[in-house]
C-alpha cells in the first residue's frame, strides 16, 4: 500500500486528507493520505523519506525546493514546491499550485495586471502562473527582505504604493485573516487598490476573511482559495498516481469530499 500525507505548520485544519482519500476510495486505489505535522524545517528531508508522495504547505514550500534531487521546470523559476514524489530514494519536486491558481480565476476575464500581497513561496508561484498568461505582475511586501527571489517582478513596500496605482486583480497570499480577523495592510491602502481593481482573490479557503469582506464592499468580484485547493490537489494525486486520464474522476471526488459539511 502506498502512503501519502500532506506536511506543514500549523496543519490540524487541511481539508487535504479528506480529498485525496475520498478519490483514492472512489477510484479503487490501494493507497491511504493522513496529515503529519512538522515543526523542524531541517527534519523534512527524513519525514519525506517515510512516505511515497507528500503535499507541502505552509512553512516549508521553500524548503521543499532545496531538499529536491529532481526539481520540475515551474519549480526551477518559482523556488518552492507543494508537492514531492519519492522514487528509487530520490526527491522529485513539483508546484501545483500555479496550475490550480490558474484554474480558479478562469472566470476573471480580460486581466492585463495583477497586485500580488506578500512575497512567499505562494506568492512567487502565482506570479509565476500570471506571467505564463502574460499578465503583468507586481508584488508588495511588508518588508524588502525575500524581493531579491523575486528580480523577475516588480516589488514594493506597501508605504510605496501610489494612490493612482491601478490593477486589475489584488492577490492575498498573505496569512492574515487566517487564524484572526485583520487585513494584510492598512485599510486605506486596499480601498485605493480595489476602487481601480475588477477582482479580488484569498488564497485562504473556506472563510469570509476580512481581505474578500472588504474586497465586496468595492463591488469587486471575489473568490477565496478553495478552488485552489480543489485543483492544486487534482494535479498532485495525477503526479502521485500516474492517473492523469482519470482527472474528470479525481475532481468530482474530491469536490464532493470538500464540499461535504
Amino acid at each position: 500500500m502506498k502512503i501519502f500525507a500532506v506536511i506543514g505548520d500549523p496543519i490540524v485544519h487541511s481539508k487535504s486528507p479528506r480529498m485525496h482519500n475520498n478519490a483514492l476510495n472512489t477510484l479503487n486505489f490501494c493507497a491511504s493520505y493522513t496529515r503529519y505535522h512538522l515543526q523542524e524545517k531541517n527534519k523534512l528531508k527524513d519525514v519525506v523519506k517515510f512516505f511515497d508522495g507528500v503535499n507541502i504547505t505552509i512553512p516549508f514550500k521553500e524548503e521543499a525546493c532545496l531538499i529536491a534531487d529532481f526539481k520540475d521546470k515551474s519549480v526551477l523559476h518559482i523556488g518552492s514546491a507543494n508537492t514531492l514524489l519519492n522514487k528509487n530514494n530520490k526527491i522529485y519536486a513539483y508546484n501545483t499550485d500555479y496550475l490550480g491558481f490558474l484554474k480558479a480565476i478562469e472566470e476573471f476575464k480580460n486581466i492585463k495586471n495583477a497586485l500580488i500581497l506578500g512575497a512567499g513561496g505562494t506568492a512567487r508561484a502565482l506570479a509565476y502562473a500570471l506571467k505564463t498568461q502574460d499578465i503583468e505582475v507586481a508584488i508588495v511586501n511588508r518588508s524588502d527582505g525575500r524581493f531579491e527571489k523575486l528580480n523577475h517582478s516588480v516589488c514594493y513596500l506597501y508605504e510605496q504604493l501610489q494612490p493612482d496605482f491601478q490593477f486589475d486583480l489584488i492577490v492575498n497570499t498573505t496569512s492574515a485573516g487566517l487564524n484572526d480577523m485583520i487585513l494584510p495592510c492598512k485599510r486605506d491602502i486596499l480601498e485605493n487598490l480595489f476602487c481601480n481593481a475588477k477582482y479580488a482573490f484569498d488564497v485562504i479557503y473556506g472563510k469570509n476573511t476580512p481581505f474578500l469582506e472588504l474586497a465586496r464592499q468595492w463591488n469587486l468580484q471575489t473568490k477565496d482559495g478553495t478552488d485552489m485547493l480543489l485543483w492544486q490537489g487534482v494535479f498532485a494525486f495525477e503526479l502521485f498516481l500516474e492517473c492523469k486520464q482519470q482527472r474528470e474522476e479525481i475532481f468530482k471526488a474530491m469536490n464532493m469530499a470538500l464540499n461535504y459539511p
